[in-house]
């Protein structure tokens, strides 16, 4: 069977700053051959106009229409941080913070909504899951340093109510407020969990050591993101194929559970800037043999586009490029390359755009045009002109032979 890889630059592509982007500045031998051996073009994700999330376009990238299956970002991050999600399920992100104040938890101050950047909270995620009685099943994970995953599992749920993390220092803890009627239990069973957690969190002896350091207490659990676990046919189901993820991000991760893939994990796979981009494409080509379809993603271009660094954007880009020389050896008659953004975060703007993403297919067989750099001001020159994220799948099984004819 043929196989696919697809490489993902999360948030690669940029607006020109004195004509030039990170992404044209710069010195990647590597990803321009790959733009001089395949069919180039620019992507909107979603739609012209519309600005992606991470999560929105991957499922979009692999032909999954976001407007059907995302319900919100809670499910994705649960799953990739390793909960089993069902579907019903309601999932949310989880911030461990710090509140301040007299009274309940909803008539305290939020002084710090990463709780000193904490990172070693299994004590505290432990103590919560076994002292903690809802009416309904609930499971809550830690996830890399001050983050989490928190799920509900019952009848009547619903993913139609408020957050409780107010987003901002300074502020009290939000109560959870029902959208609609069928939401009040839900509202009910978040603020009574908000209140239990807190409770066990504010007395709890790992805290109370913090304290004594001159720490900051991880005493609240902050909820967004709310979002009701969808039924998604998985990759396998839909289109016979065996789908790998390598990725960093809990986000990802999440994405690559929820489709019904394997995810590749490894300690030096952070997702961050510190992240090991050799081990990641050594992985992704090993996951090769055993996958039809891998998905690498590599993030930290996003996270310097957020930062407004143009300097370090391009360094990682010329990062990326030399980790990703030996993907120029891969068999093209028999595997078929994506290569692409999943959006742009200009570093004049430090937040996603709807700037369409270069994107480029090497295949035996494609068209290959005239374009001989891999950036998001030259792309459009070629013979894939514009397309959106949901057209990239039907592109792909037509070139390996997997499409199904439409019609007679």
């Amino acid at each position: 069977m043929k196989k696919v890889l697809m490489i993902v630059i999360d948030g690669v592509s940029d607006r020109p700053i004195n004509g030039k982007t990170p992404l044209s500045s710069a010195n990647k031998e590597v990803l321009d051959e790959l733009a001089k051996r395949g069919i180039n073009g620019i992507m909107d994700t979603i739609a012209p106009g519309i600005r992606p999330g991470s999560d929105t376009s991957h499922l979009a990238l692999l032909g999954y229409d976001p407007y059907k299956y995302y319900t919100g970002r809670g499910p994705l991050e649960a799953a990739g941080a390793g909960i089993d999600v069902k579907p019903g399920d309601v999932a949310f992100r989880v911030n461990f913070g710090t509140v301040k104040g007299e009274g309940s938890v909803f008539d305290k101050v939020v002084v710090d909504r990463r709780a000193g950047r904490i990172s070693d909270t299994e004590e505290l995620v432990k103590a919560i899951n076994e002292n903690v009685k809802l009416e309904v099943e609930f499971i809550l994970k830690r996830g890399s340093g001050h983050r989490g995953a928190l799920v509900f599992r019952g009848e009547n749920l619903s993913d139609k109510i408020t957050d409780t993390d107010p987003k901002k220092i300074g502020e009290k803890v939000k109560r959870c407020v029902p959208l609609d009627k069928e939401a009040e239990f839900t509202a009910k069973i978040v603020n009574e969990f908000m209140e239990k957690a807190h409770e066990i969190l504010e007395n709890h002896p790992f805290n109370i050591e913090r304290e004594r350091r001159g720490e900051l207490k991880a005493n609240v659990l902050l909820l967004r993101g709310a979002g009701k676990v969808p039924h998604v046919p998985s990759f396998k189901d839909r289109y016979g194929m065996k789908l790998a993820v390598v990725a960093g991000t809990t986000l990802i991760k999440g994405v690559g559970r929820i489709l019904g893939g394997d995810v590749i994990e490894h300690e030096r796979i952070t997702g961050g800037k510190d992240t090991d981009l050799n081990l990641k494409v050594k992985l992704a080509l090993e996951a090769l043999n055993s996958h039809d379809f891998v998905l690498l993603h590599i993030k930290a271009t996003d996270e310097y586009g957020h930062d407004g660094d143009f300097e370090g954007k391009t360094k990682f880009i010329e990062k990326i490029d030399r980790a990703l020389k030996p993907v120029l050896d891969l068999d093209f008659s028999n595997v078929c390359l994506i290569l692409c953004g999943d959006h742009s975060t200009p570093v004049t703007i430090k937040e996603h755009t709807a700037d369409p993403v270069p994107i480029t297919i090497v295949y035996e067989g494609v068209r290959v045009d005239d374009v001989e750099e891999f950036n998001e001001l030259t792309a459009y020159k070629g013979g894939l002109c514009r397309i959106r994220g949901m057209d990239v799948m039907n592109i792909v099984l037509d070139l390996i032979d997997k499409a199904k004819k439409f019609g007679a």
